[in-house]
């Protein structure tokens, strides 16, 4: 069985999926890190020298490949991979899949978000909490319908990284 995690860009998938997949004693791939080394380039780089169209191609290519070749994985896709390219439909009707929501509320993924914003082309010029939490909303008020198809939906807000590993092995098994 493999296991992806998608959610909003700072609601854990990289963090918490690694610590998902040490406990389960499965593998861990981040598809942006898997797509920058076979592109030689970062993702924001992609982005810039070849578009996001490219990218979104590329995405779906690997995302493919990696639910199609592996087994006993944890993938953590970025943000915007559910709502491209008919990518949530290829997760969600592999039956070798279990697919898990990180969900998290505007105000917890904004705090997050002011934090690491220099490290996001996507939301570097932002510059307040109000115009975070707008952006942010607009933003996820976009992508929910894909979100919340997955299979499962555990809740990060307010919760240690190891109480949500937890939770997700409890709805898993």
């Amino acid at each position: 069985m493999n296991i992806v995690l998608i959610g909003y860009m700072a609601s854990g998938k990289t963090s918490i999926g690694k610590k998902l997949a040490n406990k389960l004693g499965y593998n861990f791939i981040d598809l942006d890190d898997l797509i920058e080394e076979n592109e030689n380039l970062s993702v924001t780089d992609v982005f810039k020298s070849k578009g996001e169209i490219y990218f979104r191609k590329q995405e779906h290519v690997y995302l493919n490949k990696v639910l199609n070749s592996k087994d006993n994985v944890v993938l953590s896709v970025g943000g915007g991979t559910p709502c491209y390219s008919n990518n949530m439909n290829v997760i969600v009707n592999d039956d070798n899949v279990k697919s898990i929501y990180l969900k998290a509320s505007i105000t917890t993924l904004t705090e997050k978000l002011m934090r690491k914003k220099a490290k996001r082309p996507l939301i570097a010029h932002i510059e307040t909490e109000d115009a975070m939490a707008e952006f942010i909303g607009k933003h996820l008020f976009e992508r929910v319908q894909f979100y919340n198809q997955a299979e499962i939906q555990v809740s990060i807000d307010g919760k240690t990284k190891d109480d949500i590993v937890e939770d997700i092995i409890l709805q898993l098994f």
